[in-house]
């Protein structure tokens, strides 16, 4: 019998695993860097053992230490949750090695799937020769880890030797193994997995399929189970390509099987071109994955007990348990959609998400998000009779929910769940986002109502510090202005607020931290909550526009600024003061969060000014370089890399 865990990951996945063992009277063990010396994962475990440093590849990329560290503390089985050594054959050896219960598949399986392109062959599929134009689009992927990581979209032929070389090395940085692949782009397909459960006496339970279509540079954000609409034939087809890949490694543990489906919106009668569905293979996950709570929740299961059940050696049941309503997740993480996706960091104030959802995370409020890993920050997963009523329900939660600090996607998230397109099975696919990201970023509604209430609450918060009345001489107006919204009011002789712009507002009661507005007969009440760089007022993150402009804002026309914290992990090959760069040409790269950003020259010019030093971190508007064009007028960006 298993008695004490270490988890060999961080994070929300690590205190997922600490739950259940709590549950089972099992003790915990965390492993931390230096860099998660406060996190969640490390309050909640029963033990904790400092990794030194903070880069993955010192810390928990480091099996030698994550086995030491077992052995220090008293822990008889590893469980290494997802990413990091969870798919990593060498890692599970050394564990065994070490005389500890390893809580995964056996090493040989993960050597068979964790290769995409052995597991290709396993399964008799080859994977792209020599590339031509007619071939064209075609993914460049890392044959090793997952995540987005080593992938590349191919469009022209002239750039496919490039995209290799970058997706190798970046597949090397994040999983230790260069080794990539081509394989045919579909555009706009389904992505849909198995769930796999299997025990050491040859059980295999194949726990319904899942649908992971929408996505943001190729990492997950929103997933659900089953998979809606898929005809009946082709689920057959898909359960049973999983089962048998599992049988043919003598798969032991959690999996996953992906494919990527195209074809099943024409099958369903979509207004799109017609076609057959067919799936593709993508890989097998050793690993239990992100997105395992919809499936628990459709088929009342904890995986991670079933994983520990399996680890020691019990059988399961012939049958899985029959599967019941429909579940959906959505991923919040802290990061800007609007601006490409840029990862945020900053002090989580506050965050609660309210009503009959799951909330599995890796965070509480008052903690910090940090430059180094994932900005998820919490997974958010309803259940329900049906589809229609789980997206609402979701939808409804994290409307609700107050997710004060750092910029999040919670708006992204709610717009997505409640999109016509969404909401009908047969038009999913990978494009959503493509298709709508510029919709769905536009600003919730009420912006300028939420800023009045800001306004409001900050007036009264100044009276109740310095005394208030209303004075017989009127003098000129109060404004105060957030982002795009600037607010006119005046006190009343009644002791409240009149406000004058903009108009039809009437102001019912205004405290410090709640502020009751009527607009067009409709009457709404704003939770104020005030922090040092940003004000929320019920779901709308506001920041306060100063005065005067800051000295520090007034940068030499042409100056390239950091758009997020990160570390600088490239310059370009060369590239001196003095050079001529052209318009659109990659300059350096920045890497924050797991993903890489190129910054590119705005415009053509002379590069003036060259700060950037490859391993320096640098902070959010850091001055990283300076292009100068004829003109002395530059517009200035940074464009994301594909998806780490």
């Amino acid at each position: 019998m298993i008695s004490t865990v270490l988890v060999a990951n961080r994070g929300e996945i690590a205190c997922r695993v600490f739950r259940t063992c709590r549950e089972l009277g099992i003790s915990t063990v965390a492993v931390y860097s230096d860099a998660d010396a406060d996190a969640l994962h490390v309050r909640e475990a029963d033990a904790a053992v400092r990794l030194p440093g903070a880069a993955p590849s010192e810390t928990y990329l480091r099996g030698d230490l994550v086995v030491a560290a077992a052995l220090a503390a008293g822990a008889d089985a590893v469980h290494p949750g997802y990413g990091f050594l969870s798919e990593n054959a060498d890692f599970a050896r050394a564990v065994t090695d070490a005389g500890l219960v390893w809580i995964g598949p056996p090493p040989e399986a993960i050597e068979a799937m964790a290769s995409k392109t052995r597991a290709k062959e396993l399964l008799g599929i080859e994977p792209l020769g020599e590339v031509t134009e007619a071939d064209l689009p075609v993914l460049v992927k890392a044959a090793a880890g997952g995540g987005g990581r080593g992938m590349r979209i191919v469009r022209e032929l002239a750039s496919l030797e490039g995209e290799l070389r970058a997706a190798s090395a970046e597949a090397a940085s994040a999983f230790g193994d260069g080794e990539v692949f081509v394989e045919p782009y579909v555009e706009n397909g389904r992505h849909v997995e198995v769930q796999l459960l299997c025990d050491a006496h040859g059980t295999v339970w194949a726990l319904g399929t899942r649908d992971c279509s929408l996505q943001r540079r190729h990492q997950k954000v929103v997933e659900e189970a089953p998979a809606p609409g898929l005809p009946a034939a082709l689920e057959a087809s898909l359960l049973d390509t999983a089962v048998r890949a599992a049988k043919a490694v003598g798969y032991v543990g959690a999996g996953t099987v992906e494919f990527l489906v195209a074809g099943v919106p024409q099958a369903l009668g979509s207004a799109r071109a017609g076609g057959t569905p067919k799936a593709h293979f993508l890989e097998m996950n050793t690993r239990l994955q992100v997105e395992h709570p919809v499936t628990e929740e459709v088929y009342g299961v904890d995986l991670v007990a079933l994983q520990l059940a399996v680890a020691e050696g019990r059988a399961l049941p012939a049958e899985p348990p029959a599967p019941r309503g429909h579940a959906v997740e959505a991923r919040l993480y802290a990061e800007d959609p609007a601006r490409g996706w840029a990862p945020q960091t900053g002090v989580l104030h506050s965050f609660d998400v309210p009503g009959d959802v799951r909330v599995d995370t890796g965070y509480a409020s008052g903690d910090a998000i940090g430059v180094h890993y994932d900005p998820m920050l919490a997974k958010v997963i309803a259940h329900a009779p049906t589809r229609e009523q789980a997206l609402r329900k979701l939808a409804h939660a994290l409307e609700r929910a107050r997710v004060h600090g750092p910029v999040t996607n919670r708006d992204l998230l709610v717009a997505s769940l409640r999109h016509p397109e969404y909401a009908d099975p047969a038009a999913l696919d990978t494009g959503f986002y493509e298709r709508n990201l510029d919709a769905l970023t536009a600003p919730p509604p009420g912006g300028e109502y939420a800023a009045v209430a800001a306004a409001l609450a900050s007036a009264a918060s100044r009276e109740g510090r310095f005394g208030g009345g209303w004075r017989n001489v009127r003098s000129q107006d109060e404004v105060r202005a957030y982002g795009d919204h600037e607010i006119r009011y005046r006190p009343t002789r009644a002791g409240g607020y009149e406000v004058v712009s903009p108009e039809g507002v009437r102001v019912l009661s205004a405290a410090p931290d709640s502020v009751r507005l009527e607009v067009a007969g409709v009457a709404r009440t704003f939770e104020v909550t005030a922090y040092e760089d940003t004000v929320h007022a019920g779901r709308h993150r506001l920041t306060a526009r100063p005065r005067f402009t800051d000295p520090a804002d007034l940068r030499e026309p042409g100056s390239l600024l950091a758009p997020m914290p990160g570390t600088v992990v490239r310059v370009a090959d060369g590239l001196t003061v003095g050079d001529r760069v052209a318009a659109g040409q990659p300059l350096l790269w920045l890497e924050a969060m797991k993903m890489e950003h190129r910054v590119f020259a705005p415009a053509s010019g002379t590069l003036t000014a060259l700060h950037a030093v490859p391993g320096r971190q640098v902070e959010v508007g850091a001055l990283l370089a300076v292009v100068q064009t004829d003109a002395h007028v530059v517009q200035t960006d940074a464009q994301e890399e594909d998806p780490v």
